[in-house]
């Protein structure tokens, strides 16, 4: 039989790039390794900063080096242009973190395309990466949140008289300390912790520079869990995880800075809490319509037993050592049977 031919398409335009890198690495090399390397032959396809598709040596350098390309400005030509290589390609394996390609635009083209993919559609990932929806569907399943305000750039900029009334309203609603966040960026880009008015008004100006839809959390001292989840119509859930951190809050900066977080796998919880935790990992992925991959993120409020669920990431770091595998290789996936089963999930899938 001949190999299928698989697009690792990475890189991309959010602030997420060099993640994305990262994680394309890791999946290529698991796809040359082990029985992988008998099934599939690797297309690394990149996408510059400025949205430009680039193959062949172009991308397996980018690839061999783990530095993205210095890309300038990109003429409508360029963009409108994709490499040659794209209609060999049998299965697509996105890895595109945050903007552009994990919120279902990046879906819709391969769709088009009319080729399996690895991951959600554009329904799961849309739903899946904006904040506001995401917490909707999870209410509309019963799923257990902190409580939140859903509010937009236009509330905070167009009218000033009405500016100290909504924060007024949000610290009436949920006093602090409250996190305000973009809704549609990922990996804790443009997220800040409030505990003064000041902070507020600093925290909503902050996240209204990247996104028009912005939301405001309570705060919960709670343990922060995660669970891995895997499937289509039949989802299964990982061993729990645990992130620990020594800053105050998991930011971009702890997220992705080596010795400032730390994994505990599976976490030190009661089994009847990761039961749990697993059982809700599962009813979120189905809500969103989430499909092959997921990771679900929970609070865990260990004076009170209660879990709280965070959100769900579609497309979440691919790394050996990113927490997503490793919840996997602890129930006993290896890195490349995951990546296997997710091409596999993917070709069912498309039938």
């Amino acid at each position: 039989m001949s190999k299928l031919k698989i697009g690792l398409l990475f890189g991309g335009r959010s602030g997420e790039h060099e993640v994305s890198i990262n994680s394309a690495r890791a999946i290529a090399k698991a796809l040359q390794s082990d029985n992988n390397q008998n099934k599939y032959e690797v297309f690394p396809i990149y996408i510059e900063k400025n949205g430009v598709w680039q193959a062949t040596d172009i991308a397996q350098h980018v690839l061999d080096s783990a530095q993205p390309l210095s890309s300038d400005t990109a003429t409508p030509q360029q963009l409108w242009q994709f490499p040659p290589q794209v209609t060999e390609i049998d299965v697509w394996f996105p890895i595109l973190h945050g903007p552009n390609g994990e919120d279902g635009t990046l879906q819709g083209l391969l769709e088009l395309m009319q080729c399996p993919y690895v991951g959600s559609g554009v329904l799961g990932s849309a739903v899946g990466m904006d904040k506001i929806a995401m917490k909707t569907a999870f209410a509309a399943v019963g799923l257990p949140q902190v409580n939140y305000m859903a509010i937009t750039r236009a509330q905070i900029y167009s009218n000033p008289c009405v500016f100290p009334k909504l924060c007024d309203e949000i610290e009436q609603n949920l006093s602090y300390p409250c996190f305000v966040k973009p809704a549609n960026l990922g990996s804790s880009v443009g997220i800040s912790k409030a505990r003064t008015r000041q902070e507020l008004e600093k925290a909503l100006d902050h996240a209204a520079s990247y996104d028009r839809r912005i939301i405001v959390e309570a705060g919960v001292i709670a343990r922060e869990i995660e669970c891995a989840v895997l499937g289509n119509d039949n989802p299964k859930a990982s061993v729990v995880g645990e992130i620990t951190f020594n800053s105050d809050f998991y930011d971009y900066e702890t997220k992705y800075t080596d010795g400032c977080s730390q994994m505990c796998i599976p976490a030190a919880i009661p089994s009847h809490i990761s039961t749990q935790i697993q059982e809700m990992a599962i009813k979120a992925f189905t809500a969103v319509d989430a499909a092959g991959i997921g990771r679900v993120d929970f609070f865990y409020v260990e004076s009170t037993g209660e879990v709280f669920i965070n959100e769900i990431n579609t497309l979440p770091g691919f790394t050996a050592f990113s927490m997503y595998p490793q919840m996997w290789q602890a129930s006993g996936v290896s890195f490349p049977e995951l990546v296997d089963q997710l091409i596999q999930l993917a070709l069912e899938r498309h039938t």
